[in-house]
């Protein structure tokens, strides 16, 4: 009968995902997952199975949490469908006070990284992505129901405008680009909607 786990596999999954996503796939070893979450070698192995399999593990409890609070922030409630998406397009670069700067997306930052070479990361980014377009439909669909967007609006399009905005707005804040100037490219894309 083999010993008890001595540590919270959801907590070390927390902390493996801040690993990556301060360092990245490649620049994070096994030594240094074991170093982050007090584990031999052989306990990851045994608990994780590989580093790769821990790192779709971290994709996944992103895509969990922050992901999802990015989707709440998109929903639209009874404020300007133009002021929820600025400020959520504000957040996604304004690093709060207690956190890191230029940590950027974890998905962006994987996306970037490793493209499209692994199917099942792919597959997991494509899909947090879809969430955010997603997203971003549903809210100006609901601005041009309500009258606050041009009824001409191309939807579509203007999913794919603001998508690809908050990517680089993502990229950038990564970079460490200045907030303001950041703060100003945000302006400018929601007053495009017309």
């Amino acid at each position: 009968m083999g010993r008890p786990r001595q540590f919270d596999e959801q907590d070390a999954v927390v902390r493996a995902t801040e690993l990556f996503w301060r360092r990245g796939y490649h620049a994070t070893s096994v030594r240094d997952l074991g170093d982050e979450l007090k584990l031999t070698p052989s306990s990851l192995y045994r608990t994780f199975t590989d580093k790769h399999t821990l790192f779709l593990r971290a994709l996944d409890h992103y895509r969990a949490t922050e992901s999802a609070q990015a989707e709440r922030l998109l929903a639209a409630d009874d404020r300007p469908i133009r002021e929820v998406l600025r400020d959520w397009m504000l957040w996604l670069v304004t690093c709060p006070p207690d956190g890191e700067p230029g940590k950027g997306c974890f998905v962006v930052n994987t996306a970037t990284e490793l493209g499209t070479a692994d199917a099942r990361i792919s597959e997991r980014t494509e899909a947090a992505f879809e969430v955010t377009r997603q997203a971003l439909r549903a809210l100006l669909l609901k601005g041009r129901g309500k009258g606050e967007l041009p009824a001409g609006l191309e939807i579509d399009g203007a999913v794919e405008l603001l998508f690809t905005t908050v990517l680089g707005l993502r990229v950038r804040e990564r970079a460490g680009h200045d907030q303001a100037r950041m703060g100003t490219a945000i302006e400018v894309a929601v007053r495009a909607l017309g």
